[in-house]
């Protein structure tokens, strides 16, 4: 016979169980996310060392801060979490939360990004940012958002050449030297001049160099400061100024991971990857002007370039980077027409 007393025990138990329930589903909310942040440069801390690292953890220590500790973050500098190409695949199927990746890197998956390392087409920061709000931007989004992955910081950088024996200025200097562009079009522009291509992300120009299996490499100012490249280098061609390479080297994050974060968490990644721009402007051209001292106290030979020289280069460009680009499909070639409408 059920009595007064055993529905009475009865009842405590469930409450007592409920209490419990919701105490465990309470720690389990109070669990922070983890996102993992994966680049190839060399890593440092907040205040010191390659600033795209910096800005890596500047992302993570302000987005924490904003979310209260809900999201936190790993950050896995030098490709030590993966390969370096291998880094936008991951992305897009949300094995990687986010990089801060050289755009270009991602042609041979997504051709149609190739614009954002094309040989004399960005000549300026300026011109490089006004992509954002002109339809290029809007349609490289549309196109990257599609393929699984977001842009949450947009990063332009300019780049100089380095050489171990004679100086890279106009492009007959390259004639015969085996030589690294940083991407498909750029590789073409060196090759068009008569260079010999030998295609390496920005981490292994070193070695590279180092052991003589390449002559020269074009990458941004920041690398050629944080990679040592002074060491096993005789020549630099600056960015500062005038330079025929500007790369899109964006943090991008994984879109599948973004939307599944709460609009609160999603609002702070937003408003901490806008703020950042400005950051990472400011030093991106603080390494070009930087880049240069550190060359000449190695005794290298420091050229700049100016207006005529890229001159040269935009020719030879747009006989063989431009033309290869277009014909490859309609969407690329309408990219280039988008890329170039923006001057």
């Amino acid at each position: 016979m059920i009595n007064r007393r055993t529905i009475l025990k009865s009842m405590a138990g469930a409450t007592s169980a409920g209490v419990l329930f919701s105490a465990d589903q309470s720690a389990f909310a109070a669990d922070p996310k983890i996102l993992k942040i994966s680049h190839q440069f060399p890593g440092g801390t907040l205040d010191k060392g390659d600033f795209r690292d910096r800005l890596t953890r500047k992302f993570a220590q302000d987005v924490e801060k904003k979310t209260k500790g809900e999201l936190k973050f790993e950050i896995y500098p030098g490709s030590s979490l993966m390969k370096t190409v291998a880094q936008f695949s991951a992305l897009r199927k949300s094995a990687l939360d986010l990089t801060l990746y050289p755009l270009a890197y991602a042609g041979g998956e997504v051709q149609e990004v190739n614009i954002g390392l094309m040989p004399c087409m960005v000549t300026s920061y300026e011109q490089g940012f006004a992509w954002k709000k002109a339809e290029i931007g809007r349609e490289l989004t549309k196109l990257l958002e599609a393929k699984g992955v977001k842009i949450v910081t947009w990063i332009w950088q300019a780049g100089g050449v380095v050489s171990r024996s004679t100086p890279i200025v106009n492009p007959d200097d390259v004639k015969g030297l085996k030589i690294r562009g940083g991407s498909r079009e750029m590789d073409l522009m060196l090759k068009g001049a008569g260079g010999i291509i030998s295609s390496v992300p920005s981490n292994e120009i070193y070695p590279a160099m180092q052991t003589g299996s390449l002559d020269a490499a074009v990458t941004s100012s920041t690398s050629l400061i944080s990679f040592r490249l002074e060491e096993i280098s005789k020549a630099l061609t600056t960015g500062r100024g005038k330079s025929f390479w500007y790369m899109f080297e964006p943090l991008l994050m994984s879109k599948g991971v973004y939307d599944s974060l709460s609009s609160s968490q999603q609002k702070a990644i937003d408003e901490v990857g806008l703020e950042l721009e400005s950051f990472a402007t400011a030093q991106a051209k603080a390494d070009d002007r930087e880049v240069a001292n550190v060359y000449k106290s190695t005794n290298a030979k420091v050229f700049d370039m100016d207006d005529a020289i890229i001159a040269k280069w935009k020719k030879v460009a747009q006989e063989t980077a431009w033309s290869d680009f277009s014909a490859r499909s309609t969407e690329c070639d309408r990219f280039l027409k988008l890329a170039q409408a923006v001057s």
